[in-house]
């Protein structure tokens, strides 16, 4: 194992998904890569720019959110293992798999929110998608770990 995708989403779980990967990538010499998905602005999509100060909270934003992706990088590369944040847009099942596959993953770890039955049946779930879809082997961590 050479490659682990730690993919985060912001929430509570992000800690423990970025530990989680951080252990396996220890245990195996492996590389990590930290990997948000950032929803494309809709304006963004169609290239029909909306108003200025729009798409100036959205580019804060995403420079937040690399920010905090490098950050999250340097704690474990801190702990002696190579780590490498990404921030990457798309449609998020697609682009996570999408980039375990540019980067050659050997295996992903994700997060569960745990929501309810009818939640998942009405909205669906980031963790179920990659599950059904993913080629390499997928680590999910529970939120109330």
């Amino acid at each position: 194992m050479q490659t682990i995708i730690a993919a985060i989403d912001f929430s509570d779980v992000t800690q423990a998904v970025l530990d989680h990967a951080a252990k396996l990538a220890g245990a195996f010499g492996a590389k990590v890569y930290i990997i948000h998905v950032a929803a494309p602005e809709p304006s963004f999509v169609t290239y029909q720019p909306g108003p200025q100060h729009e798409r100036d909270f959205r580019a804060e934003e995403l420079r937040d959110e690399h920010r905090r992706i490098q950050s999250y990088a340097a704690q474990i590369n801190e702990q002696q293992i190579d780590a490498e944040g990404l921030l990457v847009s798309g449609e998020t099942i697609e682009k996570l798999l999408e980039e375990a596959q540019r980067l050659d993953a050997d295996a992903i770890v994700m997060g569960s929110h745990g929501h309810g039955a009818l939640y998942e049946l009405l909205v669906g779930s980031v963790t179920d998608g990659v599950l059904r879809k993913s080629h390499w082997p997928v680590t999910v961590v529970p939120a109330d770990r």
